[in-house]
């Protein structure tokens, strides 16, 4: 299990590392939509898909990032954590999920070994670690504060409204609305007793 300062620590990307398997991603206009009620049954769809294709390979999956907070505009694609055994395994889990329309377009070793996989329709945007990855617990916990703390869903639902102006990449706007995400992050980890 990781400590406590594993989880809190913010991840910074290595400027040695190039994520992109495929190429980095060309500009695109951010959209976000109010919440869609549906996205709940998408993601169930989603996971079962996932799970039939890997089996016991798929520990967790797991429904994470805007779209898992009622009430929280989004852009209309779903993010999801998949827990396996060794994501640097990738023979393990990217032919099964590439025989369902994935396709791998980011690997970052530095960064718990992380695999990012995307599906085109329905947009999901697949994020895969390992067992006890600080990363998913800090997913899991900013979820949950979000539905339970609507001042805080509200900030950062404004904070992504801010961040849209600038266009570039889906990185830059994330990087826009990072110093408020990290905010609430840290409000939340205070409010756990976790610094």
């Amino acid at each position: 299990m990781p400590t406590d300062e594993e989880i809190t620590r913010h991840h910074d990307s290595d400027p040695d590392e190039d994520p992109w398997v495929l190429g980095p991603p060309k500009p695109t206009v951010v959209e976000l939509t109010p919440y869609d009620p549906e996205w709940p049954a998408r993601f169930a769809a989603l996971a079962d898909g996932i799970r039939a294709a890997l089996g016991g390979t798929a520990l967790e999956v797991e429904h994470v990032g805007s779209t898992s907070v009622p009430g929280l505009a989004a852009k209309d694609i779903i993010d999801i954590d998949l827990t396996v055994p060794d994501s640097a395994d990738e023979p393990s889990y990217v032919p099964a999920l590439e025989a369902i329309g994935y396709v791998l377009t980011i690997r970052e070793p530095s960064w718990h070994q992380h695999r990012g996989l995307t599906l085109p329709a329905p947009r999901v945007n697949l994020h895969v670690f390992g067992p006890d990855c600080p990363e998913t617990i800090r997913h899991r916990m900013f979820r949950d504060w979000l539905r339970t703390h609507p001042d805080d869903r509200d900030r950062y639902e404004q904070a992504k409204h801010d961040a849209i102006p600038g266009g570039g990449h889906v990185m830059d706007y994330n990087r826009r609305k990072q110093d408020v995400l990290r905010d609430i992050y840290d409000r939340m980890f205070r409010a756990a007793g976790m610094k």
